[in-house]
């Protein structure tokens, strides 16, 4: 009898431990994000504040007890950062990798030319047998060229629409600053940004709301000199200098503009220049500069993000929001999706997230709410700012979309 309770007790004990273990490794289970962008090199500050931004929401979940998967299960979230340089080949081969691992998803990249043949590796078609393309989830935040998601159903961003916001902008500069007639651009040629936002957007937007273009200048993303382009600038006495530029060049630029002498009425700058990064190497020179964006710390949410971004040693701006609200759509959508985290589910789990992604057709924004399309873009809110004293400066806030 005494040998037959001891033979309960220790069967009992030995079912308890398994319990034990189980629920500890129920509770155990992680789901991770892998970030990437440019960490280094001339738009080095894109990749750094969206790693930051990341850092940032994830801690903001994880201290709130994680997010809850389909068997009930709480999960922190892990995340790690990877450098692409802002290089397609690099970007291509940071996803295969992080796709060979148990990242659930990809939040980035930071640049447009790696986005697009990157997106051009993915599945095109959700299903398609005859497709071998990569079929894992990737949610942009900051590459911001337009029409890039329709490459891939296994693709998705939250970015501001540069068509709209500077079709906008161009539109209400001429009713609010009627004695302004005459537009010249200044464009990064070898950066597909740059170039798309010049050529395809502010040269095609401005006139159609009234303003005469009166040429353009060229450079190039490393360039240092811009002394020719200041002065094909000064000569075309135009109203408007229009940059299509990241922080490093504008600042260049409108250095050399001061050196010459320009003096246009209005400076409008690239979205990506609306930055922390502007205002500290030129702030004086771009004093005035207006330009569209997706962010700015105008909302209490969006005051403490940026408050908690700035714990992990970034900024935030319309780039990095981006990353801080994929990270939060993300629990949205693992939560509503039944996402379960085990390794055994990894595949299963990547296609109920692109699945969940795609059936968003609004999401929140930092300053408000965005809408999604079709085509697995964002329709976001946007306001424009200027540079003022060394900070930016909410100038206008056009009606919601």
């Amino acid at each position: 009898m005494r040998k037959h309770r001891l033979l309960l007790l220790t069967a009992f004990a030995a079912a308890a431990s398994l319990a034990f273990l189980d629920v500890a490794g129920a509770q155990e289970r992680t789901v991770k994000f892998a970030g990437f962008g440019a960490k280094s090199g001339v738009v080095r500050s894109f990749g750094l504040n969206s790693e930051a931004a990341l850092k940032a929401a994830v801690d903001a979940i994880n201290s709130q007890g994680g997010v809850k998967l389909g068997d009930g299960t709480k999960a922190k979230i892990v995340t790690e950062y990877l450098d692409d340089r802002c290089n397609a080949e690099e970007g291509i081969s940071v996803v295969r990798r992080i796709a060979s691992g148990d990242a659930l998803v990809a939040i980035g990249p930071s640049c447009s030319n790696v986005a697009e043949p990157l997106f051009g590796i993915l599945q095109k078609k959700v299903g398609d047998a005859s497709d071998s393309g990569l079929q894992f989830p990737i949610f942009t935040d900051a590459a911001i060229k337009g029409g890039l998601a329709k490459i891939s159903e296994w693709a998705f961003r939250n970015t501001p629409s540069e068509a709209t916001m500077y079709d906008s902008l161009f539109k209400w500069l001429r009713v609010a600053r009627p004695e302004l007639k005459t537009v010249f651009g200044g464009v990064e040629e070898d950066f597909a940004h740059s170039r798309a936002s010049w050529h395809a957007v502010m040269k095609e937007v401005a006139p159609k709301a009234g303003f005469e273009v009166k040429g353009e200048a060229k450079w190039l993303l490393n360039d240092t000199n811009f002394a020719q382009q200041v002065r094909e600038m000064k000569a075309a006495k135009a109203d408007v200098i229009a940059i299509a530029a990241h922080p490093f060049t504008t600042c260049g630029v409108v250095k050399e503009m001061r050196r010459q002498g320009v003096k246009p009425k209005l400076l409008v700058g690239l979205t990506s220049s609306s930055s922390m990064e502007t205002l500290q190497g030129c702030a004086k020179e771009v004093d005035g500069i207006v330009i569209p964006t997706s962010f700015a710390p105008v909302t209490p949410e969006a005051e403490k993000a940026a408050a908690q971004t700035a714990k992990f040693n970034g900024s935030l701006d319309l780039h990095s929001a981006g990353a801080y609200e994929n990270v939060m759509i993300l629990r949205q959508v693992i939560e509503s999706e039944g996402v379960l985290a085990k390794p055994d589910t990894l595949q299963a789990d990547r296609a109920k997230i692109r699945a969940g992604l795609a059936k968003l057709t609004e999401t929140d924004s930092l300053i408000g709410k965005a809408k999604r399309t079709a085509e697995r873009e964002a329709v976001k809110p946007y306001l424009f700012v200027h540079a003022k004293d060394a900070k930016w400066v909410v100038l206008h806030k056009p009606l919601p979309n």
